[in-house]
């Protein structure tokens, strides 16, 4: 695997660590800024709705960039917002501060799946697929309870300054090992044929499965800090123990599906998305049981993004022939389901339903996946059994 790959994945630690640690700093922001959790929480979705719109618009704006540039420059405007962001003491500067810093995360993954993609071959796609989104599984590991525990000790600012400090390493090594030249490998077909390309039904019902499984995902990830303090009964100094857990298996899961994606889609799918239903609503039940709920936080954080790295390697499968557009399209349907994920789960909690509303909420959104998983694999028997039988297919 070439070492550019790996620094992509180096960059997007950075910026998964931001994405994620709100979920170990929800009270202290709330607390300070004088909101409710649920607003807080917003935040979360907030910088979820920034890449889900800047994915495909800066996929398209990016598309015939010197690759190296684009990265740096999108990298230097999430640093920017985040010192604006560690400085503020209004939550409206705050969330505006989410959602710029979203779109410039969408900017840099729209350029770094391409630049990953184009340097392997077809049989390495899911393996540096895997290197990139590993990134965002070592944030959950090290960079989000890092966070958590800065943010107990000197206040939640502390954390968004140290992701800033942490971007500038991620900066000089992209400097060194992306080269600075436009890409040799430059689009061919035009950014309209690649977006016709991405409206075929088999493809869409696949980014929506994708949606459903991170929505089911970041509605109980968002909420985890007062599901165990409140629920499981932790202190708040078992918080970053939590969301170290969850991070160590979606590191696990991540790497067990680049390995095994590329030969096992289906399999790999399939069973990962019934796990993961089974599975919150196992979380749902045990949550007051301190050592089950520790158990399967690990467990679905492996069946989370080893499905959802699977289900990326999928989309560019079903859309090879939209090399540029089809990573922007799974980062929006990826980034959907974080947006709508914190935004149900606090409806839930606002309702009065109880800390263990999201839990139920993750479930049920996982059950809508498999109902959408089984109508796209009816949908690919039935272009399979027509290709077979020489009725032409779109």
């Amino acid at each position: 695997m070439p070492f550019a790959v790996h620094v992509l994945g180096l960059a997007v630690f950075a910026q998964g660590t931001s994405e994620f640690m709100l979920s170990g700093l929800l009270s202290g922001i709330a607390g300070d800024l004088h909101v409710s959790l649920g607003a807080a929480g917003l935040l979360t979705s907030a910088f979820a709705v920034g890449m889900v719109i800047g994915a495909p618009l800066t996929a398209l704006a990016a598309r015939t960039w010197p690759r190296r540039g684009a990265l740096l420059s999108f990298l230097g405007v999430f640093v920017a917002v985040h010192v604006v962001g560690a400085l503020t003491s209004s939550y409206g500067v705050l969330l505006a501060t989410r959602v710029v810093g979203a779109l410039a995360n969408a900017g840099f993954w729209a350029v770094a799946l391409v630049t990953a993609l184009a340097m392997v071959g077809p049989h390495q796609r899911a393996r540096a697929t895997a290197v990139v989104v590993g990134g965002v599984t070592l944030a959950c590991v090290v960079g989000v309870p890092a966070g958590a525990a800065l943010g107990e000790l000197w206040g939640w600012r502390s954390a968004f300054w140290a992701v800033a400090l942490v971007s500038v390493p991620a900066a000089v090594a992209l400097l060194v090992a992306v080269p600075g030249d436009k890409p040799d490998d430059a689009p061919t077909v035009s950014a309209r044929s690649e977006l016709r390309a991405l409206t075929r039904p088999r493809l869409l019902l696949t980014l929506l499965v994708m949606a459903l499984v991170q929505g089911a995902t970041f509605c109980t990830f968002s909420y985890l800090e007062p599901l165990f303090t409140r629920v499981t009964g932790l202190g708040v100094g078992w918080v970053p123990v939590v969301l170290a857990l969850f991070g160590a298996g979606s590191f696990l899961g991540v790497t067990l599906a680049g390995r095994l994606a590329d030969a096992r889609p289906e399999a790999v799918i399939g069973i990962g998305m019934t796990a993961l239903a089974a599975g919150w609503a196992a979380l749902a039940l045990t949550a007051a049981d301190p050592v089950a709920a520790l158990v399967l936080v690990l467990l679905q954080g492996a069946l989370a993004f080893g499905t959802g790295t699977t289900l990326i390697t999928r989309v560019f499968q079903l859309a090879p022939d939209a090399p540029t557009m089809a990573g922007s399209f799974a980062t929006a349907a990826f980034n959907v389901g974080a947006a709508a994920g914190p935004l149900l789960g606090g409806l839930a909690l606002g309702a009065g339903l109880g800390f263990r509303a999201p839990v139920w909420v993750s479930a049920l959104l996982m059950c809508a996946a498999l109902v959408g998983a089984g109508v796209q694999a009816l949908s690919s028997r039935v272009v399979t059994a027509r290709s077979g039988a020489g009725v032409p297919i779109e």
